[in-house]
């Protein structure tokens, strides 16, 4: 018996004066719900800073276009607009601003957008615009092109990306999907280059996306802006080379209009479309922000955000709709 009874002291000591050495519980996972941000912010498109600071821009339902600051993609505050009404481009005098796209080339923060009023979709164009810092202010340096001077009709939806050391823009809205190479600064069209159809008439909203050996071409189908009746949907193909061809899992072209659905809607939200570039956090995680109408409050198109798996090299989000509490990224 008193060998037992040591022992129980033994162990009791030990296990007092070794408290600090215990497994620590594993921390408590941050969650998030969707929508990190309440109010519309359609067409979102996003940039890292050397901060670690992420930059969002959207489609103006906020005048001029605003401009949101996030260090964790989930908390988002304004600090301002890319234009004001000094500054803001008119070469469609009573057209919108949509639809923008941010980069960073060669130093500058340089913004594509379009510029369209509803059904205008032989004088609605996209334009460039450029800041030294994110938050801007952007100086405009006017039009691109207009759908009637590259005859491609509804000339929205610009996408920029560079590949192979040079720069293309990406453009277009169910009239096709097309690219065409850029100048090397960017801010205007190549001398001579020609636009090359990459997708069909299903189409709008392009992001293209490199992983692995592939080109993941995400669009948006169906129709944005109806409220809870809005079908928009978010949808993918892929290619071994960026001008494609960009075929779904039984290789059919998205020339005729054949994909892969990456985000539907669900009971919460409708119209789930028009993502933003693809975002890795500090675990390795890929994310992705789009927009949707809320089913319990449609009065605009809010802000999403979703993790993005890759499997057997197609990506998919969570029951391929939106997420309504998830873990949150690591930043």
């Amino acid at each position: 018996m008193r060998n037992v009874i040591l022992l129980v002291a033994v162990c009791s000591s030990l296990a007092c004066s070794s408290s600090g050495n215990k497994e620590e519980e594993p921390a408590e996972k941050k969650m998030y719900r969707n929508p990190v941000v309440a109010y519309s912010l359609p067409d979102p498109t996003v940039i890292g800073t050397k901060d670690g600071s992420f930059y969002l821009y959207a489609t103006e339902d906020i005048r001029n276009m605003p401009i949101l600051k996030s260090k964790d993609l989930v908390h988002w505050v304004q600090v301002g607009t890319a234009f004001t009404n000094e500054t803001r481009p008119d070469f469609e005098p009573k057209g919108g601003l949509w639809a923008p796209d941010i980069n960073e080339i060669d130093g500058k923060y340089v913004l594509y957008y379009a510029m369209s009023v509803w059904g205008g979709e032989w004088t609605c164009g996209i334009g460039v615009a450029t800041a030294d810092r994110p938050e801007g202010p952007f100086t405009d340096h006017g039009m691109l092109f207009r759908s009637n001077t590259i005859d491609v009709q509804n000339s929205i939806d610009a996408f920029y990306i560079e590949d192979g050391g040079k720069k293309y823009l990406f453009w277009g809205s169910f009239r096709g999907i097309y690219g065409i190479e850029l100048s090397d600064d960017g801010l205007s069209l190549k001398p001579g280059a020609e636009k090359i159809q990459v997708a069909g008439t299903a189409y709008e909203g392009t992001y293209i996306h490199k992983h692995g050996n592939y080109y993941y071409l995400f669009a948006s189908i169906g129709s944005c802006c109806a409220g809870l009746k809005s079908t928009y949907t978010t949808v993918v193909g892929r290619s071994e080379n960026l001008f494609g061809p960009y075929v779904d899992k039984q290789g059919r072209k998205m020339l005729d209009n054949h994909h892969e659905v990456i985000i539907h809607k669900n009971e919460a939200f409708v119209g789930t479309g028009h993502n933003s570039e693809i975002v890795t956090d500090k675990a390795g995680n890929d994310w992705i922000l789009y927009h949707a109408v809320n089913v319990k409050d449609p009065s605009g198109r809010v802000l999403m955000l979703d993790k993005v798996e890759w499997a057997q090299g197609w990506p998919s989000v969570a029951t391929d709709s939106p997420s309504l509490e998830a873990e949150a990224p690591v930043f």
